[in-house]
């Protein structure tokens, strides 16, 4: 039996300063393929050659990555400030357009990070570029040397650092078990206002919105602020939230076949 296809997104990034390319992390590849049980498959976050349709007809979910690019300001009504590039405008325009669909067809989503930022924007929402800055905040980005660098110890770099209160009886708690889990935590942009069908399911003890579902979706629609994809293979949280995912995808195949 063939295995079901994810859709992941690409991320758009220069290579010594002249050739434009996608990317898409390998953790990103292996937590698809090694957890979900399903075969990743990239595509380009470029609307003009990425019909999202035919998209969505060739897929049974869809993977929104992390990225290092914030979601372009216009798309909630601030004006953008340069400290706050890059962007990746081609990426939003075709993310925003694909989780509305995605949701709308009952095609599963899973979104990492920037990927939890816009599923939020999608719906209505509204972001934050710098969390940190807010009063009572913790500083949500990669840990950094006396000299600025960010640690080169990638244990240290996604190592757990913050807890996060879950939903009572809502997905994740459902899921998990428990009430609250610890986390990773490399972002600078996140969360201010939820959109209208933005759940609410985890918050970080200074009051970060941490996960997310999407009312009303007829399939798994679920956004995480943490990089869940860096050790589901071996870290219980992110393997149970892979492996749901696995699920949904399953169901969906079977249901298109």
């Amino acid at each position: 039996m063939s295995k079901p296809v994810v859709g992941v997104i690409g991320n758009a990034h220069v290579i010594n300063e002249r050739h434009n390319v996608q990317i898409v992390g390998q953790k990103n590849m292996r937590a698809v393929a090694e957890v979900a049980g399903a075969l990743p498959l990239m595509f380009a976050a470029t609307p003009d050659i990425t019909d999202v349709d035919a998209l969505l007809d060739s897929v049974d979910g869809i993977l929104l990555t992390g990225g290092r690019a914030n979601v372009h300001p216009s798309h909630f009504g601030v004006e953008p400030n340069p400290k706050h590039e890059p962007y990746d405008e081609p990426r939003d325009a075709m993310a925003l357009s694909l989780i509305r669909a995605s949701v709308e067809r009952g095609v599963p989503l899973l979104g990492i990070c920037r990927g939890l930022q816009e599923m939020n924007v999608a719906f209505g929402g509204s972001l934050h570029p710098e969390i940190r800055e807010l009063p009572g905040r913790m500083n949500h980005r990669a840990p950094r040397l006396e000299n600025g660098e960010i640690h080169p110890d990638p244990n240290v770099v996604f190592a757990d650092r913050h807890e996060v209160t879950l939903a009572e009886g809502g997905f994740f708690a459902r899921l998990l078990g428990c009430p609250a889990i610890r986390v990773n935590s490399l972002h600078g942009q996140g969360i201010l206002e939820p959109g209208p069908r933005v759940i609410l399911e985890g918050i970080a003890e200074d009051g970060t919105i941490e996960a997310i579902r999407i009312a009303d979706a007829p399939a798994f629609a679920i956004g995480v602020q943490w990089h869940a994809e860096y050790d589901p293979q071996i870290n219980p949280i992110n393997k149970a939230l892979f492996e749901a995912f696995g699920a949904a995808l399953a169901e969906h195949k079977a249901k298109s076949s």
